[in-house]
């Protein structure tokens, strides 16, 4: 699949739908086991360690431990908000800290907006990725309610543009330069990544990938040790999901 294609909906971001609103199927998928060598961190807080996957996504803590969690995230999905609101904390704090638990956030994009601020996360590398994620899902509504605002034949208008322009335009009408600027990402740096087109044909496949792999329809979906959790996307189900893996 090609970013262009994506690109073709770029209205629809006028109006969010749904996140999770299909039943995922639950099939267990077994990769093969990874073992990656990481010296424990000096402070024993196993957070502090963050590293990319081979998958695309963004890894916290002990890489080699007992369980391991993955999350499809939308930067645009409001449900991904609120579990990064409500859920985030806790899971860092009881279980990724002290080695229990690695978690991974893998982008999955459900919209060119949703392609633009994933690209913008992402910009900084493994170092910066979950604080700037965090802080995107804290702003959500804000820079949301720029792109409402925005003239409707201003958002068509985009899709005319060459793709290397498309995302840094969606991204000065959000606010998504300063932003970043703001938090440690200067704006020609933003504007470098979001000209980055291998970055975003690279998102798009990791959609692709998650669709094939584990039959993604909606998010948050969570993994669990290579098994999608049938649970309601929340904290207080997904805890005794990982409890349960633990034993």
């Amino acid at each position: 699949m090609k970013t262009v294609y994506l690109l073709a909906g770029i209205a629809a971001v006028m109006s969010l739908g749904a996140c999770n609103s299909e039943k995922k199927d639950t099939a267990a998928v077994n990769p093969a086991a990874e073992t990656v060598k990481v010296d424990p961190p000096k402070s024993g807080d196993w957070a502090e360690i963050v590293i990319a996957t081979p998958q695309g996504g963004f890894q916290m803590g002990n890489p080699n431990a007992k369980v391991k969690l993955v999350e499809y995230g939308s930067m645009t999905c409001p449900h991904c908000r609120e579990f990064d609101e409500t859920g985030v904390g806790p899971l860092t704090e009881k279980y990724v800290k002290n080695g229990q638990v690695a978690y991974e956030f893998r982008n999955f994009v459900r919209d060119p907006l949703d392609v633009t601020g994933s690209m913008i996360t992402r910009c900084n590398g493994p170092k910066s990725f979950f604080p700037l994620t965090r802080a995107m899902f804290a702003d959500q509504a804000n820079w949301f309610a720029k792109i409402q605002a925005a003239p409707q034949k201003q958002m068509e208008q985009l899709s005319t543009l060459p793709p290397a322009q498309q995302f840094a335009q969606m991204a000065s009408i959000a606010g998504f330069q300063q932003w970043a600027a703001m938090r440690g990402v200067p704006s020609a740096k933003s504007n470098a990544c979001l000209a980055n087109q291998g970055e975003a044909d690279r998102l798009v496949q990791m959609n692709s990938d998650a669709v094939s792999t584990y039959n993604v329809s909606g998010t948050p979906t969570f993994i669990i040790n290579g098994k999608v959790v049938d649970a309601p996307p929340t904290w207080a189900a997904l805890e005794p999901e990982i409890k349960k893996a633990l034993k």
